[in-house]
């Protein structure tokens, strides 16, 4: 247990933020007045840490910048609450593989310079679990890159956190990509190349692994960047998708959110955005060279997450089996009899769900309710 609550957090992840990208995010926002105290406290320790973000990209140009990949990523893609942190983590039990860490994700900055004062102190105060579904926490654990990318850039979907009123704004330009211009869709992939640069380094892995939602619907712009990649898509029930997403979304936005929301809005923009991004994949998945693609049920992988994970490596040609195998049957056998949350499908979640994505209930083969 961290000393504060996470839904306590007197400032939100923008504390790790650049000067200029802070800047680009918040100016001329509509901050709202319940919020200012945390708004001026997150952007005081920003712009004091700010100050140390030369000290690194001076490293990462003498040591990393132009270093080549040496093996295309891994993708594991799929909507949130789908099942993806579980394969993520079983994946990253796996030494070649890199990630983006926990403590990455709010410090980028910080990573070649100061990482281990501020990793001992974001561990002292951070939570050991994930309030929303007791999932575990540590600085170190494998994390989505889309909240780093937050930290570096202004041209990402996670923008929605702080500023929920334009999540369907950010949805559509930088979740799918619409009407992006190119300065923005070229500081996109330069960014991303460094966060896996910078990730590879840190853990000391030699291919990136991905878990980011937001990357569902980028397929065609990742495939254009890394023509070899793989990819592992992950579904699950969307009844279960409903109920897990709108307790995650709403538990997960109030520390960091600087302008209120209603929830109806919210429920608004869950059902769009889940949509929106099934539809993109599918136009997008073909883009995919043949035998760099596994679509699998999360109920599936679940229920026998070893012998899932051994069929990932075959199909998709992953090397180095034979040396994980005994570190991710270990993790797995750890984790049986995880205690998750349960749902119970009421009849207005039943009646929205068949209202906006029956179709996909249907696509999936999940039984219609």
């Amino acid at each position: 247990m961290g000393l504060i609550e996470f839904s306590k957090l007197p400032v939100n992840n923008l504390v790790g933020a650049d000067w200029k990208t802070f800047q680009a995010i918040t100016n001329g926002q509509d901050i709202g007045k319940h919020y200012r105290t945390k708004y001026r406290l997150t952007k005081a320790v920003c712009r004091l840490l700010s100050l140390l973000a030369p000290l690194q990209e001076k490293r990462f140009q003498k040591k990393l910048a132009e270093k080549p990949l040496e093996h295309a990523p891994v993708f594991i893609l799929g909507h949130w609450r789908s099942g993806t942190t579980f394969v993520h983590n079983v994946l990253s039990c796996d030494k070649h593989f890199g990630y983006n860490t926990t403590y990455q994700t709010v410090f980028p900055h910080l990573m070649m310079f100061g990482q281990s004062f501020f990793k001992q102190t974001m561990s002292w105060l951070m939570p050991s679990h994930r309030p929303t579904d007791n999932m575990e926490l540590a600085v170190d654990l494998p994390q989505e890159e889309e909240f780093t990318m937050t930290n570096m850039m202004p041209y990402t979907y996670y923008n929605f956190w702080f500023l929920p009123q334009r999540m369907r704004e950010y949805a559509d330009r930088f979740l799918c990509f619409e009407n992006i211009s190119e300065e923005e869709l070229r500081t996109f992939e330069e960014t991303f190349v460094k966060i896996i640069k910078i990730s590879l380094w840190n853990t000391g892995g030699t291919q990136f692994l991905s878990k980011n939602p937001p990357h569902t619907g980028r397929v065609r712009e990742l495939v254009r960047m890394f023509p070899d990649a793989k990819f592992i898509y992950l579904m699950r029930n969307p009844y279960t998708v409903f109920e897990s997403t709108r307790s995650f979304f709403t538990n997960t936005i109030r520390p960091l959110q600087l302008q209120d929301i209603a929830e109806t809005e919210l429920v608004d923009n869950i059902l769009y955005v889940y949509e929106k991004l099934h539809r993109k994949y599918q136009s997008e998945k073909a883009f995919i060279p043949a035998g760099n693609l596994v679509e699998l049920r999360f109920e599936d992988f679940e229920s026998n997450a070893y012998a899932q994970t051994e069929m990932l490596y075959q199909k998709l040609s992953i090397p180095g089996w034979e040396e994980a195998q005994a570190a991710i049957k270990q993790y797995t056998d750890a984790k049986k009899g995880y205690q998750k949350n349960k749902y119970a499908y009421k009849p207005e979640t039943v009646a929205l769900v068949n209202r906006h994505w029956g179709d996909i209930v249907e696509h999936w083969n999940y039984e219609k309710l």
